[in-house]
Formats: structure tokens, sequence, C-alpha cells
């Protein structure tokens, strides 16, 4: 029996170059994303670059960082863009902001993070340190993502899962 083709996931935040990178990241590894997923991330206003700290971190735990960039939302409402099939907020101002139409009619869920990138860098161990706490934060809920029995939920069912998953 083949493998189903992998659902296409959308990662959201302002700047994407924190939360929104580590998401793609995370749900992009073979093991946690168990290759039921292509993740890719974008921000309303993308900083340009992703955050050293998320790149050194990603490094850190053994992660491929290689084709990260901070990218545009726009980039995946334009003709010939993945049909996506979730996208998840991951930072407060993102789930406010009025998104563009995305192709595919993809289930959305705020999955909001405080933002390490936020802290100064005159403590370099607490803002590592929140960063570590982030990656954590979204590969729990990308394995409890990955562990759900999509074909099965209705949407609105899947809808409830994902908000709840979120709240974790």
């Amino acid at each position: 029996m083949s493998q189903p083709e992998p659902l296409n996931l959308l990662f959201l935040c302002t700047g994407n170059s924190a939360r929104s990178i580590l998401g793609e990241a995370l749900a992009n590894h073979p093991v946690i994303g168990r290759g039921r997923f292509r993740a890719y991330s974008a921000g309303s206003q993308p900083k340009g670059e992703p955050n050293p700290y998320a790149l050194a971190l990603l490094r850190e735990q053994g992660f491929a960082v290689d084709g990260l960039r901070s990218k545009s939302w726009d980039e995946f409402a334009a003709p010939g863009a993945p049909k996506l099939d979730f996208v998840f907020t991951v930072c407060d101002s993102a789930a406010d902001e009025a998104c563009p139409y995305w192709p595919g009619q993809p289930v959305t869920a705020h999955w909001g993070l405080p933002d390490p990138a936020a802290l100064s860098d005159d403590d370099p161990e607490a803002k590592r340190k929140a960063f570590f706490d982030t990656l954590m934060a979204l590969r729990r809920r990308i394995e409890l993502l990955a562990n759900l029995p999509l074909a099965s939920l209705s949407g609105l069912a899947l809808k409830e899962r994902l908000t709840e998953i979120g709240r974790q």
C-alpha cells in the first residue's frame, strides 16, 4: 500500500523569523511529522532572514536548516502555490490580521506562543531558554497533530481538536 500524499501545512507569524520557522522545521522532520506533512512558513511582514537564535537552536537539536528563509505569505496565495491543507498562526498579531485567500480552503487554527525573539539580547541564556521552550511547545503540538486520525474526523471535529491542541 502506498504512503498517502503529505498534507501541506503553513505556519504564520508576522515576521516569519522565529516561531513559524521553528514550526516549519519541526513538521518537516521525519520523526516528529512522521512523514505526514510538507511544512512551510511565512509572515505578513517578513524580517528577511530567520532569527539567528532559531537557526542555532535548530542546528544544536539536529534539524536541517538549509532552505529555511523568511518570506511573505503572498507566496502562498499566488497562482501555482501549494494547495494548503492547514494554516496555523503562531503569534497573536498574525491571528488578528486579515489573511490572504488560501488556495484549497485549508483548515485554520491559532496556536499562539509568546515571541522568544522579543526578549532582550542582554541575557542570551534567557533568550536561548525562551527559544527552546517555544520549540518544545511547537513540537508537542505537531506530534499531537501527527497522531490525529485526520481521515476520520469531520470538519468541525477537526477544527475543535486543532483548537484544543493550540491550548496545550
